[in-house]
């Protein structure tokens, strides 16, 4: 039936739909059939378990815990608590018919029932008092029908005989043959049943205890996930719209300033266009003269005597020194790099929108969690708070009326406190806070303490009109003002700490600006040493042919 389900249980929204009832099996929602119970302490049926183990092991449905199997079965061991109430709650639902007068009772009447542990019938009311209030009867043990005693438990099935006793030490339930047999020491831990009985309730009733503990602490967990789940969610959607916001008011901002540095580029192109091609048309007109004066001095070295060279010799040398003398640009005026300085241009108009500023709180100025749940209605345990708040209640100290208006407490101050606490860093301000829990869950307890017992004289003035000692008046007035001067010491050795905190943020904030100009001055100077180096690179790929061009010019005239 249930045993072809191999997959687990999705999630905690699905256990929370599922049957829940302690009888049922979470895997075939139906009534437990032979309950087996796991390492990590769920049961599930045999037959729902059955084909699941591998390599010995068995994985919870559930939570995925694994299990040691042992034996051929594949199966964990019964869990005989379980079924033996899976078992009482069967008889309960048989139909119950009386011993003596054979009257059947429905369900219904189940609790007006008794059971005759003597005789082994059960009785109905009437015939418990009629019949088994004689003399012979009464030594009779008769309970409840839902307390009865079965013959299993009834007699040891090794003697035969009736329980008497109980071994501490073995946790087992002894006749007489079986406290005959013991051994002198073990003797010395055995009682006798009602004692062992009332020591068990006593056991239970702690245990119990610290399992009610667990649960409010697993309780106050739930909450506090819950809350957190909810805030990561709303802090999600405000980060998403903010993202969204800059992100279209940056798109906006770049686009126009795309558009201005476009047209300085456009500009600088021109006018160095413009620049360059009027040197080149310069140096293109001097180009030929130059050329013609080489060839005419070549021609004239060539056919002039030693007379028409000391007659025009000097006159060709005066020509060529002052044609060399005349402002020829041979050098670009300017450079060919067009620098418009975008980087700097767009990070100026982004550095409005990308200036730090507080983070938003998640939680609004009124405390609120979610829908229905206010810092108001919630206590820091992550309870709801049933106490009458009164919001007009006046500060009691003049100290903490003339100070800065303080924020009611709310449950994203204690979700951010455990938040602070559960990353393990020691600092001056989580040992702060470690405290200052401590202290304020001691004065809210008190607190809650007062508030309950006003809450207690006022319903009894109000609904069962009873007289009011006066002492305990005067007494929760005199705790109240103890509290109210407790409450102020504690205000003012919290505001004591405000400077040192102050302090050492002032010091961080300080810190984290001087590392932030560090770093981008380290990225600003490297981009301008790049530059330069560019800009080198690029005059002297510049001026490579004309070097090049003088040194044949010069190499032609050396040996003259």
């Amino acid at each position: 039936m249930a045993g072809g389900i191999f997959s687990p249980l999705g999630s905690c929204s699905e256990l929370e739909k599922a049957n829940c009832h302690p009888l049922v099996c979470l895997l075939c929602h139906e009534p437990y059939q032979h309950p087996c119970l796991l390492d990590c302490y769920h049961n599930f049926c045999a037959s729902c378990l059955r084909g699941r183990a591998s390599d010995g092991r068995l994985r919870c449905p559930l939570c995925g815990h694994p299990s040691v199997v042992r034996g051929g079965t594949g199966l964990p061991p019964v869990d005989r608590l379980l079924q033996f109430l899976v078992d009482s709650s069967a008889d309960s639902e048989e139909d119950v018919q009386c011993a003596n007068c054979d009257r059947c009772c429905t369900k219904a009447e189940l609790d007006t029932m008794y059971f005759c542990n003597t005789c082994g019938q059960p009785l109905c009311a009437p015939c418990r008092e009629e019949t088994h209030r004689a003399r012979m009867f009464t030594r009779h043990e008769i309970v409840s029908l839902s307390k009865r005693t079965k013959d299993i438990h009834k007699k040891c099935p090794l003697h035969e005989e009736p329980y008497i006793m109980f071994s501490t030490e073995k946790k087992s339930m002894l006749c007489i043959n079986c406290f005959r047999d013991m051994q002198g020491e073990s003797r010395a831990h055995c009682i006798d049943i009602e004692t062992a009985y009332m020591q068990g309730c006593q056991r239970l009733d702690q245990a119990v205890m610290a399992v009610k503990e667990l649960q409010t602490s697993t309780r106050e967990a739930i909450v506090l996930l819950k809350a957190m789940i909810e805030e990561v969610r709303n802090s999600a959607s405000e980060e998403e719209a903010a993202i969204n916001s800059l992100f279209s008011r940056m798109q906006e901002q770049l686009s126009e300033r795309k558009k201005t540095l476009l047209k300085a580029v456009q500009s600088q192109h021109e006018e160095k266009e413009k620049a360059f091609k009027e040197q080149l048309a310069h140096l293109a007109s001097l180009l030929p003269t130059l050329q013609v004066h080489l060839v005419t001095c070549s021609a004239f070295l060539s056919s002039a005597n030693k007379a028409e060279f000391l007659d025009l010799g000097y006159q060709l040398m005066e020509r060529l020194q002052r044609i060399v003398k005349l402002p020829h640009r041979l050098r670009p005026a300017q450079t060919s790099k067009i620098n418009s300085e975008y980087r700097a241009e767009f990070a100026r108009c982004l550095e409005p929108l990308l200036m730090l500023s507080p983070r938003r709180s998640v939680v609004g100025s009124a405390g609120g969690i979610g829908p229905g749940i206010t810092g108001t209605n919630m206590l820091p345990g992550g309870q709801c708070s049933k106490t009458l708040m009164v919001p007009s209640c006046p500060p009691s100290s003049d100290k903490m009326s003339t100070g800065p208006m303080v924020k009611k407490p709310t449950m994203h101050r204690y979700i951010s406190t455990k938040v602070l606490l559960a990353e393990g860093r020691e600092t001056p301000f989580a040992e702060h806070c470690r405290n200052y829990e401590n202290t304020y869950r001691m004065l809210q307890t008190e607190i809650q303490g007062l508030k309950d017992q006003v809450q207690e004289l006022h319903r009894d003035l109000t609904k069962h009109h009873s007289l009011i000692k006066s002492e305990i008046m005067s007494e929760i007035l005199q705790k109240s003002l103890q509290m109210d001067v407790q409450i102020a010491a504690h205000y003012s050795a919290v505001e004591m700490m405000r400077s040192v905190f102050e302090e050492v943020w002032e010091e961080t904030y300080q810190r984290v600006a001087n590392e932030q100009e560090i770093y981008e001055a380290q990225l600003h100077d490297l981009l301008q040493l790049r530059q330069e180096n560019s800009c080198l690179s690029t005059i002297t790929k510049q001026i490579a042919p004309y070097v090049r061009s003088i040194a044949k010019v010069k190499e032609r005239l050396e040996p003259r």
